[in-house]
């Protein structure tokens, strides 16, 4: 099998063809080819530089590849005009690394954001979305609160409802764990799941966090050198020979070993 190819009949949502970026002398993207199912959630890995989150950039349409093709929904981004890149936006959520919420705003002011920038939803039918979305994660209780009074996992929830408010059928979450301990780590990856299994989402997820890739993904998928290198479901993944693979999967056991260590001491 080839790693950018996975086994699934169904229509992708995401796809990547022999994608080339870089930024001066550096090139960050060395013919980079992903296939993302819809409905599936695929976990990108990779050591820090080796191209996630410029691959992940491209996908929004907020970088132009110097060559290749993305497409999302079958559609190439590199082609579409403004208004069609904005159509295209309306179909990603996004959950970023630092949430990306506005301090000023209360919870329900954040969630109620996207409403009002993109549609014209009146005001009472505004509240009674938010409101619903909220409940869905666990907020209710919190709608007049403001981002610096909520603890970490619950601002995730906060940008997850946001992300999700539109209803989008692909979302994006860019190392949503990042310095999360672990009981906060395990409700981001329960929030995941729950985008997958509410909306029927496709989802595609930065993470460094080797055990939740394998609990929460349909395939993974390793960069390395700016190129994917291995691509599949967890357990072919686990098997996988490729040099860079058994490093990655071996520099996280010898980390985790030696957290526990630290933990216990």
């Amino acid at each position: 099998m080839s790693p950018s190819s996975p086994p699934s009949s169904r229509q992708l949502a995401i796809e990547v063809r022999d994608l080339h970026k870089s930024f001066g002398d550096q090139q960050a993207l060395r013919g980079v080819n992903l296939e993302v199912p819809e409905g599936t959630t695929c976990v990108l890995m990779g050591v820090s530089g080796s191209g996630k989150t410029v691959l992940m950039k491209h996908i929004m349409a907020l970088l132009q590849p110097d060559r290749g093709t993305v497409l999302v929904d079958g559609e190439d981004i590199a082609r579409m005009n403004e208004a069609a890149l904005d159509q295209m936006r309306r179909k990603q959520g996004i959950l970023f690394q630092a949430n990306a919420l506005f301090d000023s705003l209360t919870v329900f002011d954040n969630v109620a954001f996207p409403l009002r920038e993109r549609t014209r939803m009146p005001e009472a039918e505004i509240a009674e979305t938010v409101n619903k979305t909220l409940e869905r994660v666990g907020l209710s209780h919190a709608t007049q609160r403001f981002p610096g009074e909520l603890s970490g996992g619950m601002q995730k929830r906060v940008g997850f409802a946001r992300a999700t408010i539109l209803q989008p059928k692909i979302l994006l979450y860019d190392d949503p764990t990042a310095g999360l301990d672990p009981l906060t780590t395990a409700a981001v990856n329960e929030i995941i799941t729950t985008g997958k299994q509410q909306l029927g989402a496709t989802s595609l997820v930065i993470t460094p966090d080797v055990a939740s890739a394998f609990g929460m993904a349909d395939h993974l998928a390793l960069m390395h050198e700016g190129r994917i290198v291995e691509y599949g479901p967890p357990d072919a993944f686990r098997e996988s020979q490729h040099p860079a693979v058994m490093a990655f999967l071996r520099n996280w056991l010898r980390r985790r070993a030696q957290n526990k260590r630290a933990a216990q001491a």
